[in-house]
């Protein structure tokens, strides 16, 4: 989340009318996150999330407005959208499409215990079992082809070391896209920024919009490769334990995801290193705006690289 397309309190006074959330009282822009222009805004009925959608199309946001409302209806805790007095759930803000979702109580972790990673773990599978009722499909827009076209961007611009193992990674993923493991709607960025607790319990997962279909092992790669890291970017056993018992306690895993599970551990973080590297060398411009480290997810996929004992499900 980050302002890209500023807001001016008129603007936002004359948008709200079409809701029935109550009376402008305050709003702020909000700095965390990459992709979407945000802002929290304080009504006189409550507190909310403004998002106004920087790259993805009107016609593209019903997907991910039917996914959270689905999630949020069916129990899992996660942020709600809000629909206008038509009922619709997209409005467009200062030429952009933008939409509000109800704000969730606690914050992010930045140091997440066992009983956090295991209450994800659990939140993640029924969140999985939930959207099966939904019959909607998008290609993951960080998918294989993306993969390709990021890396040929990058290499080029890297140090040497960085680009032959972009180079060894591509050739290590070729039948990446094609292994026999179930797939389905997934929320495909579940990093501790995207869920937010009280205490050990969970208030809500948020920020779905890189939901996708994808394979159903991939959300958990992501997000096992942001909660429950350890030293030297390897898995602390215990938080990533607690992860998948509380997941395979709700949905468990199949033969096949166990054996091709260090190919998609691997596929995500390598996914999130070119992104962030994209990110540094082809910055977007915006009043506040979050980049995380690429070094940081760089150091995750050399651990997976070379550590595969510390991932293993068998």
């Amino acid at each position: 989340m980050s302002v890209y397309t500023a807001v001016q309190h008129g603007q936002l006074v004359t948008y709200l009318k079409q809701y029935s959330i109550g009376e402008l009282l305050d709003f702020q822009g909000i700095s965390s996150g990459i992709e979407n222009t945000n802002y929290f805004v304080t009504t006189t009925q409550g507190e909310y999330v403004l998002t106004l959608f920087e790259e993805l199309k009107a016609e593209e946001l019903p997907y991910f407005l039917k996914i959270m409302n689905c999630v949020s209806t069916s129990g899992v805790p996660s942020a709600r959208p809000v629909s206008d007095q038509s009922n619709n759930f997209l409005n467009t803000l200062n030429g952009k499409p933008a939409a509000i979702v109800e704000k969730l109580a606690g914050g992010d972790i930045e140091h997440p215990n066992d009983n956090q990673c295991a209450t994800l773990g659990d939140a993640l599978a029924k969140l999985h079992l939930a959207v099966q009722e939904l019959s909607l499909h998008r290609e993951n827009s960080r998918g294989h082809v993306w993969r390709q076209q990021a890396a040929e961007l990058l290499m080029p611009l890297v140090d040497d070391e960085s680009s032959a193992l972009i180079k060894d990674e591509l050739n290590a993923q070729l039948d990446y896209n094609s292994l026999p493991i179930p797939t389905g709607i997934i929320h495909a960025d579940l990093f501790r920024d995207n869920a937010l607790f009280s205490g050990d319990k969970l208030s809500g997962i948020i920020d779905f919009y890189y939901a996708c279909n994808d394979y159903l092992m991939y959300d958990i790669a992501v997000a096992a490769n942001d909660w429950c890291i350890g030293e030297n970017s390897l898995l602390d056993t215990n938080k990533f334990d607690a992860l998948i018992t509380a997941y395979q306690a709700v949905r468990p895993f199949t033969d096949n995801e166990i054996k091709y599970w260090p190919a998609v551990i691997r596929a995500a973080a390598f996914r999130f290193w070119l992104s962030r590297l994209r990110d540094v060398h082809f910055p977007k411009e915006g009043e506040m705006t979050h980049l995380k480290n690429p070094e940081a997810m760089k150091n995750v996929l050399i651990a997976r690289r070379n550590s595969p004992q510390n991932y293993c499900l068998a």
